[in-house]
């Protein structure tokens, strides 16, 4: 089952790095996407601020002069094993994803950043959090593939599904890609064209 961000469906991301230009490229990379992002550049006072602020990720620089990255994360996790933290190093080494592992991060990321890869780490470190911006967006997308493979699987067309069910091809189709928001009349008559129960349509969710 996937969470909700308590609140809001913004997702709150902290920032840890000493310097300001990579920090603010962290930022602007997030914010563009809809993250919440605050930034912090003295790693001492990372363990304060999480436990006065709620956040869903932490992107932790590796190499800091007041402090590691690895005792940030150490420290961290005296406290909270659960939180998503991605390490971020300019020096990726075979010693720095141990090191990054056995403090329990969520995963690394090489400097200088490509921004499609850190985006799909972000959003691959959140999924496996079950941690998603749009909640309801997901479960229409999940209920979509379910009718989609379980109709692929029955060898049906959109309009023999459209036939035993009674609604159009066009609605059908539109919540198949997540485009339409079925009700329950339409989920029950679909559920039981595919002669499945209504649970497992949100099995998957």
């Amino acid at each position: 089952m996937r969470q909700t961000v308590r609140g809001s469906q913004q997702i709150r991301v902290l920032v840890v790095d000493d310097e300001p230009d990579n920090a603010e490229m962290f930022k602007a990379l997030l914010t563009k996407e809809g993250y919440a992002v605050t930034t912090l550049d003295d790693p001492t006072e990372v363990t304060a601020l999480l436990k006065k602020t709620e956040f869903q990720l932490v992107i932790l620089d590796m190499m800091m002069p007041k402090m590691s990255g690895t005792e940030v994360l150490e420290q961290i996790r005296t406290f909270d094993d659960d939180l998503a933290v991605i390490v971020a190093t300019g020096f990726p080494t075979i010693e720095t994803a141990v090191a990054s592992l056995k403090s329990a991060a969520s995963d690394y990321i090489k400097k200088p950043v490509d921004p499609p890869v850190f985006l799909e780490t972000v959003k691959r470190t959140l999924d496996k959090k079950g941690i998603t911006r749009d909640p309801e967006a997901e479960l229409h997308k999940a209920i979509g593939r379910f009718i989609r493979e379980g109709r692929t699987r029955q060898n049906l067309t959109l309009k023999q599904l459209a036939r035993r069910t009674g609604l159009s091809v066009s609605l059908l189709s539109q919540i198949e890609r997540a485009e339409s928001s079925a009700s329950i009349s339409s989920l029950y008559r679909i559920a039981s064209a595919l002669r499945v129960r209504m649970a497992e349509l949100f099995a998957e969710v």
